[in-house]
């Protein structure tokens, strides 16, 4: 009996510890599940109630018509689903925030007198031609965050602004623009436009037009056709990989560049590209530079930041020549160049600030290094 609990007991022991030493079993992992945006709910707020009675007999019930301003009409943040008709005393419309999906005819035939129409936030799919066709006095269109899939056809020809960032619009039809000479900003920034959708023809007939937004977007290449008036150019967050030689040149007025968040590198950027004789600021952030571009010695503002810039030579970039610079006399710098602010963050530099760089633009009064 005692050989028999010799044995038994270190073998028990050797067990436990076996036990001890073992690993429990893996729970089953389950797959991440995949990620979904949020639906939109399915059912909308009710619209607020009618407010009291105005002063305007003809002033709809659910909206605002304040009587020290009779042209002007407040519709907006009122969780509307169609447009109330419109009184033709009316020049400011303002519908923004609600959930209007379509605009019919209906509702505008009266309101011709239109000056200024805010249409932003809404639903917007579809526009009935006749609406903006007779709106011969509208002046500011806007329709940010709506869902239209193309530009409106058929826009007034007196317009001077066209705000429709943040839509859907994959197309722009061909001659929508012919006839809006007196457009000066048109902004479709956080669309769905592609490098097809632009030909030589597509701005044509925006002969004042001064500000144009193609930011957030999906181009690849410069687009074509961009009116010679134009004063800024924003295509920022964009896929462009380069820049076509002289394309600038054909703007002599440009003043403002943004080209931030594009996939620009030095082989894309022929020497001259930023060299113009107005051009005032420049936006080139997180692109892919290893150098400095050369600029006018006209530029103010240059931001180069999160590059992969790793070396300057202030005398290769500076636009005038160091020898001609020292002979200037400080009440007499009209030779200098113009450069008062250098960006150059999220680079691969190191300090201290190289000598000639400061040699060169001597009216700079920030550097972020």
């Amino acid at each position: 009996m005692k050989v028999a609990l010799a044995v038994l007991v270190p073998l028990a022991l050797a067990l436990a510890a076996s036990a001890q030493r073992r690993k429990p079993p893996r729970k089953p992992t389950r797959p991440p599940l995949p990620f979904e945006e949020p639906a939109e709910p399915t059912e909308l707020p009710p619209p607020l109630p009618p407010g009291p009675p105005s002063v305007f007999p003809d002033c709809p019930r659910e909206c605002y018509c304040p009587p020290d301003f009779p042209s002007a009409l407040y519709c907006d943040s009122r969780n509307l689903r169609t447009v109330p008709v419109i009184p033709a005393r009316i020049h400011y419309l303002y519908l923004q925030n609600n959930f209007i999906a379509e605009l019919p005819e209906e509702s505008f035939r009266n309101a011709t007198g239109l000056r200024w129409v805010n249409l932003d936030n809404n639903r917007i799919r579809k526009v009935d031609r006749k609406v903006l066709e007779k709106l011969e006095n509208l002046i500011f269109l806007y329709m940010e965050r709506n869902q239209l899939k193309e530009v409106p056809a058929f826009l007034p020809p007196n317009l001077e602004q066209l705000r429709l960032s943040r839509n859907q619009i994959s197309k722009i039809p061909a001659g929508v623009f012919n006839k809006l000479e007196n457009l000066v900003l048109l902004d479709l920034h956080h669309n769905k436009l592609s490098d097809g959708v632009f030909n030589k023809n597509t701005f044509k007939g925006l002969k004042n037009l001064m500000q144009l937004n193609l930011a957030h977007n999906i181009l690849r290449k410069m687009p074509p056709g961009v009116p010679s008036a134009i004063h800024q150019l924003f295509l920022d967050r964009n896929n462009i990989e380069d820049i076509p030689s002289d394309y600038f040149k054909e703007f002599p007025n440009l003043a403002f560049i943004r080209l931030n968040y594009n996939q620009i590198s030095d082989k894309g950027l022929p020497k001259n590209s930023f060299n113009l004789t107005n051009l005032l600021v420049l936006h080139l952030a997180h692109n892919k530079l290893t150098n400095v571009p050369f600029i006018s010695p006209k530029l103010e503002h240059l931001y180069l930041n999160n590059n992969s810039i790793e070396k300057i030579n202030g005398t290769q970039i500076c636009p005038t020549s160091l020898v001609s610079i020292q002979d200037f006399s400080p009440s007499d710098l009209d030779g200098v160049p113009r450069l008062r602010y250098l960006r150059l963050d999220g680079n691969l530099l190191k300090p201290p600030i190289p000598l000639d760089l400061m040699l060169c633009f001597r009216l700079l009064q920030s550097v972020v290094f």
